[in-house]
């Protein structure tokens, strides 16, 4: 979590660090075994692993951090009392594994989108607990 680390403030702290599922390095290897011959299960086995290895999803006490990319990085923060609406999206394969994604979006952002992520709902929980419990007062 280098990057993470390195941003987030003195008495901020880290709540929840948000991880890939299992079936999304299942599906990259299944990828490279099924495609490998072509080369194009090779590139995309590589695109997916680096995409792993480099990304960064962290929800802190006051704010959600993203940051993926090797070479080039890409970042993506809200502010916990900026989220106005969190949606989850799980298949049936995705609700017997425990896998889903979430789309998190708030004012004046866009629409964060996590993919394949393990444990969904217990992101949502953490994330909504943060969200009604520490409102700013007014």
């Amino acid at each position: 979590m280098g990057y993470v680390e390195d941003t987030i403030g003195t008495n901020e702290k880290i709540v929840y660090a948000v991880k890939f599922h299992w079936i999304y390095t299942f599906s990259a290897f299944l990828y490279l075994l099924f495609l490998g011959v072509f080369i194009i299960g090779i590139i995309i086995f590589i695109k997916m692993m680096i995409n792993k290895w480099t990304t960064e999803r962290v929800l802190t006490d006051s704010r959600y951090i993203q940051k993926t990319g090797w070479i080039s990085r890409d970042t993506e923060e809200i502010s916990i009392y900026k989220i106005e609406e969190v949606d989850l999206s799980q298949t049936i394969l995705g609700r017997i594994l425990g896998y889903g994604s979430i789309s998190v979006s708030g004012t004046g952002s866009g629409n964060i989108v996590l993919k394949s992520i393990d444990d969904p709902l217990i992101f949502q929980k953490h994330l909504n607990d943060l969200r009604f419990n520490n409102k700013p007062s007014s």
